[in-house]
């Protein structure tokens, strides 16, 4: 087959190369396929195809297109209120299995609820009003139909914490005050993020780094459940796992309370073996559900005929009785604690959205349906913001919850609703009821609940697939364990923009050889029996090429060349004339990326090494030739593939 170039690019080709091209035709070369470009972009569509990609990727209002006016009212509250879509579908074989969904994760909900607020260092009733009414918000705005609504024992602890930092009374009415103002903001973060679509900036904080935070999370708050477990007067208000061993070990001679610690332990036993059945036979779900419940009812009895309280064991006391009073007044708008309010809900909420976002995409992917991003992050918003009004702190998805609600045979968010009219009742009328509730059994829920965030086996598979990171999840482990939840997630944090910063600024290179008998390259490291061929060097960028890496690209790219020349020197391998660059994975290009190109075709000159580029994408090939530096390297040299560059440069054996 004739070789096909233009009278202008084999003049230029024979001009820089002698006669490789016409000696090649002789040898049959195949067709060689010049790089195409594509249409050029105005720099009003490029912003707006940039813009469309980052933030309406989902292309979210194609669904009004076309549609009347009455339609499109319907679609819009169908978009603010999915429970206006769904709702009109549902019927009573669902309602049965919400129903009883929304009963058993309400046994789980209200002593979960009683003990969570004490990691907050708040009364048990907020807890309650929380469970009442975040949920009802939800169900009307939420797109997942598995997660159950609530406090949950990470940003209690992280709520408790952060606020205790601020205030260390949290008995001061002010304290509750500043617990509002978060969890306000909490809200107004969520909101925002769902409103403006940023919901990308939680994917930053890594998976590794979220099994460490909770893993870390889980131990401190275990740790911190001693206190009722042991029944100890006083207590560190540290987390760290130093300052709480000691005032454990401290009083154990005359602080600890046998009374209690048989209550305490009695009760984590009896919870424990409940989940192991629950484990071994999903069928008996139920039973690891109600064990809760079942260990506050009976525990509540026993203190009650024998005053056990008389005796050292500390119980809840006084519940307040009756539904959320307003607290749109008491929220910080201004003051001291306002700076302290806007912090603590930013990061109270960030935490609170990455874990209910990753619940919610659980348990979709469990029944094979989708969720809104965006619209879960707008629905936790307004629940946060409604709660923070009506006496309640940052709730959020819990897994327990949400696994005892999939497993109960939940259909729709309406378990949610459900589980609030418990609540609501149990505000009316039950509250009373749990005064002689010991703190023991609410510390041996805990204990119970956040077990299950210590993931042993997903920090063994990091560490199988990525040591960077098995790092970054063992940074946020201690970092939370050894010195403070906020420390910890700081820390995963951190680690999570190091990992994305070295990934940026030093991409991986690779050397290329052929595959006997096709036409493909690949590593050579990956692909040992590939062959390098003879006077060529060609090395793949497996990154874009960015200000941030160019000059180490250029630099890796030279000592490639470096060090290959010893190798073919010492092997008496003939010596390197062309270096390709393919570029297959450069998906784009910036003014410092083709300044580094343009110094490494001088670099490679002074050597008598000509630069090849092989497969540039549409952007770069489109940037090469807006820098004239397609002009430069010579448009001759710049091919759709590296085969057709060394059928082209290569060796004479090589074409075929």
């Amino acid at each position: 087959m004739s070789q096909v170039f233009t009278d202008e690019v084999v003049a230029r080709a024979m001009e820089d190369t002698g006669s490789a091209p016409s000696s090649r035709r002789h040898h049959g070369l195949p067709h060689i396929h010049k790089v195409g470009t594509a249409p050029k972009q105005t720099l009003y569509q490029e912003i707006k195809h940039s813009v469309k990609e980052t933030f309406f990727s989902d292309d979210p209002l194609s669904q009004f297109k076309g549609q009347s006016r009455k339609r499109k009212l319907v679609l819009g509250m169908q978009s603010v209120f999915p429970i206006v879509e769904w709702g009109r579908d549902y019927n009573l074989q669902k309602f049965k299995g919400d129903f009883i969904a929304g009963l058993t994760i309400a046994s789980l909900c209200i002593p979960q609820d009683i003990a969570y607020a004490k990691l907050a260092n708040l009364d048990p009733v907020h807890a309650l009003y929380t469970s009442f009414v975040a949920p009802l918000v939800y169900a009307f705005m939420g797109t997942s139909r598995d997660i159950a609504i609530g406090p949950v024992a990470v940003v209690s602890l992280l709520l408790g914490t952060m606020l205790t930092d601020e205030i260390a009374d949290s008995k001061s009415p002010d304290y509750l005050r500043l617990a509002y103002t978060a969890t306000f903001f909490a809200g107004i973060t969520q909101l925002a993020l769902g409103f403006f679509r940023l919901g990308f900036l939680i994917d930053f904080l890594s998976h590794a780094a979220i099994v460490g935070f909770m893993g870390g999370a889980a131990i401190t708050i275990a740790l911190q459940q001693l206190k009722g477990l042991l029944g100890l007067k006083t207590f560190t208000k540290k987390t760290d796992i130093v300052s709480v061993m000691r005032s454990v070990w401290k009083p154990v001679e005359h602080g600890w309370n046998w009374e209690t610690i048989v209550i305490g332990m009695s009760f984590l036993v009896f919870i424990l073996i409940t989940k192991y059945i629950a484990k071994k036979n999903k069928k008996l779900f139920w039973v690891a559900a109600i064990a809760p419940m079942i260990s506050v009812v009976v525990s509540t009895f026993c203190v009650y005929i024998t005053r056990a309280d008389k005796k050292g064991v500390a119980i809840v006391k006084h519940i307040k009785q009756g539904v959320n009073p307003a607290s749109a007044s008491e929220i910080f708008f201004s003051g001291e604690y306002f700076g302290a309010g806007v912090k603590i809900g930013v990061v109270s909420g960030m935490v609170a959205l990455t874990e209910a976002v990753a619940i919610a995409r659980t348990f979709a992917a469990m029944k094979d349906y989708s969720i809104d991003g965006n619209k879960e992050m707008v629905a936790m918003g307004t629940m946060n913001i409604v709660a923070s009004l009506t006496s309640s702190y940052v709730a959020t998805g819990s897994f327990s919850r949400s696994a005892v609600n999939y497993m109960a045979g939940c259909k729709t968010a309406v378990s949610n609703i459900v589980m609030s009219m418990v609540l609501l009742l149990t505000l009316l009328v039950i509250t009373p009821l749990f005064k002689y509730t010991p703190n023991a059994v609410l510390a041996s829920i805990i204990i119970a609940a956040v077990m299950n965030l210590v993931d042993v086996q997903a920090a063994i598979l990091l560490w199988k697939i990525d040591k960077f990171d098995f790092v970054a999840c063992m940074g946020a482990f201690f970092g939370v364990i050894f010195k403070s939840v906020e420390i910890g997630l700081l820390i995963a944090v951190a680690i999570s923009f190091a990992k994305i910063l070295l990934q940026v600024t030093r991409p991986r290179t690779a050397i290329l050889g052929k595959l006997s008998g096709t036409k493909v390259y690949r590593n050579i490291l990956q692909y040992p029996k590939a062959t390098q061929i003879p006077g060529m060097l060609i090395i793949r960028v497996d990154s874009a090429i960015y200000f941030s890496n160019s000059n180490y690209i250029k630099d890796r790219i030279l000592k490639w060349l470096t060090d290959e020349e010893v190798l073919r020197t010492a092997s008496e391998f003939p010596s390197i004339q062309s270096l390709i660059v393919e570029m297959s994975p450069v998906t784009d290009i910036d003014t410092s990326g083709i300044h580094a190109l343009e110094d490494l075709f001088k670099s490679l000159k002074k050597r008598e090494v000509q630069l090849l580029l092989a497969n540039p994408g549409p952007i770069v090939i489109e940037k090469l030739h807006a820098s004239k530096l397609s002009d430069i390297i010579g448009e001759d040299k710049i091919f759709s593939s590296v085969d057709d560059a060394v059928a082209t440069f290569g060796p004479k054996g090589e074409v075929k």
